[in-house]
């Protein structure tokens, strides 16, 4: 075959390259046409490429800029989360999950050097045989009264992402310390622990926050042998809520039967079938309502009637105010009726 001259194939050469590249040209300008999002633009971008004007240049999609969420769609993750009381007690809330076997508090933690009763037990009793015991001698009005009171998470998320494990103890003493003929004995120590499965809630009722339910055993006992051995074992159902600085716990509870070796058969007469609290707080300051109550009318109807206060005196360590009127201030005083006050101070509030 022959080949023309050089100077005749070059302007040929360059005509072929023009066309190759014009090609190349137009199908990136139709690629960029075709990654327009927007119908209207995208037909536009057609419509200068028809009339020969160059499509003008789009950012790539992944470097577009994301239109910002309305507030409704926000991540919850991104939203601030308020700690209440109830959440930081019990571990409501997302920011306080995951501490298991820690020690928190539960109930207050104080010292009341002076507690007054204006009605002392002196010949406490029950009903059960060889319960009964003799007069007790130098028992002061005056004594101290001191409780301590722990709890700790055993488990958590017993059920998918609900559903948590708790262990509380509570311990309270009446010191008679002003007994000096007496050698100050320890008139009184109550034991409770209890075990409790909670379950964390979240809706509104009446004004109110429902935080948890939970269900739990509960026993409580003095220690001591006959005839002041008093005890019982309950089953507790709780509900809690919460309003701003309010918070509302509700306690209706079964006491388990104990048949004929009962320290104290007619106790819930007493001490009672459900109570309910009421506790405001405000500053370093608190204020707390236990109300309790047997659940029956006429002649049949006891209860008992707490008041607790605390204020900043320093740091951590708050003054304690506290007042009781009613049955069951103690365990061996379950079927006594007293008023007593008294006045210290405390480590931890509720």
């Amino acid at each position: 075959m022959t080949i023309g001259h050089p100077t005749s194939v070059f302007p040929i050469c360059l005509l072929a390259v023009g066309l190759v590249s014009a090609s190349a040209a137009q199908a990136e300008t139709l690629a960029v046409c075709r990654a327009v999002a927007d119908d209207a633009a995208r037909l536009s971008c057609y419509d200068r490429l028809a009339g020969g004007e160059e499509a003008a240049p789009i950012a790539p999609l992944s470097a577009a800029p994301a239109e910002p969420l309305a507030s409704s769609e926000q991540p919850a993750a991104n939203e601030p989360i308020a700690v209440t009381a109830l959440g930081k007690a019990w571990e409501l809330d997302p920011g306080e999950r995951g501490h298991i076997l820690r020690a928190r508090a539960y109930k207050p933690v104080y010292v009341l050097p002076w507690f007054h009763a204006r009605r002392p037990n002196t010949q406490p009793d029950s009903p059960a045989l060889g319960r009964s015991s003799p007069a007790l001698d130098n028992l002061s009005a005056n004594e101290a009264k001191f409780q301590i009171s722990f709890k700790s998470k055993l488990a958590e998320d017993l059920f998918g992402d609900n559903g948590d494990l708790w262990f509380g103890y509570t311990q309270s003493s009446h010191w008679q310390v002003y007994s000096g003929n007496a050698s100050r004995p320890f008139r009184e120590t109550n034991y409770e622990p209890e075990a409790m499965l909670l379950w964390r809630t979240d809706y509104p009722l009446l004004g109110w926050r429902g935080r948890f339910v939970s269900l739990g055993i509960n026993h409580q006992s003095n220690g001591q042998g006959l005839p002041l051995s008093r005890s019982w074992n309950r089953v507790i159902l709780t509900a809690a809520f919460e309003r701003d600085d309010w918070a509302l716990i509700l306690r209706p509870w079964w006491r388990i039967p104990e048949g004929s070796d009962d320290d104290n058969p007619d106790i819930s007469s007493y001490l009672g079938r459900a109570d309910v609290q009421l506790l405001r707080r405000w500053g370093n300051h608190q204020l707390s309502l236990l109300l309790r109550h047997n659940l029956r009318g006429g002649s049949g109807s006891r209860g008992a009637l707490q008041i607790d206060y605390a204020f900043p005196i320093a740091g951590e360590l708050r003054g304690h105010l506290q007042w009781f009127s009613g049955y069951g201030e103690s365990m061996i005083d379950y079927n006594h009726r007293n008023t007593s006050y008294g006045i210290g101070v405390s480590l931890i509030e509720w």
